[in-house]
């Protein structure tokens, strides 16, 4: 369990980030210097996103070896939610490179150094228990509807989920609680990260300006979300291998909508 100081923080706390009103622009000015930072970086980023679809892969294998076929789409969804924290390598390059330093791979895990590196710990673990409670509660709704026996193949999940109605109702209700999930962990984390890694500030004043964020800009921050939603959808197919090039981009895109969103 974290420790609270790390989320709380401890004695006197530095001053509340000031938060800006931003546009569409400002969107496609954030990806497109994402962009720019993935192919002056490719080598490296690449290295590191290489994780992300492998672990994606390991779940999907898990899935299949302990019968719960049913939480693989759970699973793709999911990785919205840790995401953030599973980025947070590629933020640090695209530090480095605005700075004007020279970037290696290596480089990324100047993270370790970081003065927030427990309340960045400690914000990664509320993003997994939220993980764990989705699963859970996309297993519980499955469950609920066709029982506790899980289907033998993908071809009768399949069509257990679209040529009945108990699988529509699954498809409605399944995207409506996942949307609030995405909408919940998006809230709290769209630039906590990034604000952990270039300041030295608690867990807790991360989220207050992330939700800050969120209401100060909510139009520009829900075509955000859909934008990272899209994307990662994409990437998922074929077997994730796709996340290796849309984390790091989106990773990057997100810092540079962080700089633009939270003054300096």
């Amino acid at each position: 369990m974290p420790n609270l100081d790390l989320i709380t923080g401890a004695g006197e706390s530095p001053a509340e980030p000031i938060v800006r009103k931003i546009g569409f622009a400002d969107l496609t000015d954030a990806v497109a210097k994402g962009i720019g930072d993935f192919t002056a970086m490719p080598t490296h980023v690449v290295f590191l996103a290489i994780i992300y679809p492998l672990v994606g892969v390991f779940l999907a294998r898990l899935t299949f070896g302990y019968d719960v076929l049913p939480l693989l789409f759970p699973l793709v969804a999911g990785f919205a939610l840790i995401g953030p924290f599973a980025a947070i390598g590629l933020y640090e390059l695209s530090r480095l490179r605005e700075q004007g330093l020279d970037v290696t791979w290596a480089r990324a895990f100047g993270v370790l150094l970081c003065p927030s590196l427990g309340s960045i710990a400690a914000l990664g673990a509320i993003l997994m228990i939220v993980f764990v409670i989705w699963l859970a509660t996309a297993m519980w709704l499955y469950q609920s509807l066709f029982g506790r026996a899980a289907p033998e193949s993908i071809g009768q999940l399949l069509n257990d989920v679209f040529t009945t109605s108990e699988g529509w109702i699954l498809i409605i209700a399944g995207n409506g609680i996942g949307f609030l999930f995405a909408a919940f962990a998006l809230t709290i984390s769209v630039v906590s990260f990034p604000l952990l890694l270039d300041r030295d500030v608690d867990a807790m004043m991360a989220i207050r300006t992330s939700v800050k964020v969120v209401l100060v800009n909510p139009l520009t921050m829900a075509a955000w979300g859909l934008f990272v939603a899209v994307a990662l959808a994409i990437g998922s197919l074929p077997f994730f291998i796709g996340l290796a090039v849309v984390v790091p981009l989106l990773a990057h895109s997100t810092w540079h909508l962080y700089r633009k969103v939270v003054a300096h």
